[in-house]
């Protein structure tokens, strides 16, 4: 899939789940702000209960850009935990080292920080980790390996390029931008990450 195909997907997703997904996808989901397709304009139906849980966890992983294994196995590990499972869900998601690529503006969309991860030029305290599923725990740092900080996509990123189009950075990430490097300092809370989601109807979804 080329890059241009990619992103008229994100675009025609974008509109489905009612969200941009990518910075991109932001002036033609302001354009046409309904669903693809010939009724897309046309008022929808009464939505069955499970249709409208399909579709809040469709929202929430498409903002990880997750496959739905993925999303599953992270789902069995939250009810596992002693936190309420829709927020220890979303606390989970958001510890993969992808997402905190992202949120720390090494990258402008969440397919870029993994591209990062899997070209291996994300350093995990001091070690290369080209796992994007890779759980980040509090204390550590993460940052761009010094061979690659001279490309220009984190050169961009260092100059605070991304900034314009990601949400501020979370208080449970301490980050230096221009060194590209950011810490981990807590474990995140559901409040703080910035991700639209009823995580509510995404924990009936999968507890069905």
């Amino acid at each position: 899939m080329t890059s241009v195909q990619r992103a008229r997907r994100q675009v025609r997703l974008s509109r489905a789940l009612g969200l941009a997904l990518t910075p991109k996808a932001v002036k033609h989901f302001e354009k046409r702000p309904y669903p693809p397709g010939e009724h897309g304009r046309t008022a929808r139906r009464k939505e069955s209960d499970y249709a409208v849980r399909l579709r809040e966890k469709q929202r929430l992983r498409a903002q990880y850009g997750l496959r739905e294994k993925q999303m599953t196995r992270v789902f069995e590990e939250a009810r596992k935990d002693s936190r309420r499972t829709g927020d220890a869900f979303v606390e989970l998601l958001e510890m993969r080292l992808d997402a905190l690529v992202l949120r720390a503006g090494f990258g402008r969309t969440i397919l870029q920080a993994r591209q990062a991860v899997l070209h291996r030029h994300i350093l995990v305290d001091g070690q290369i980790v080209d796992r994007p599923s890779f759980r980040v725990k509090p204390g550590q740092t993460i940052q761009v390996k010094p061979k690659a900080v001279t490309m220009e996509p984190y050169m961009a990123a260092a100059a605070g390029a991304h900034r314009d189009v990601l949400p501020e950075v979370p208080d449970y990430l301490d980050v230096t931008l221009e060194k590209l490097t950011a810490k981990l300092v807590r474990r995140p809370e559901r409040a703080e990450v910035p991700v639209t989601c009823e995580v509510q109807l995404v924990v009936e979804y999968y507890a069905r």
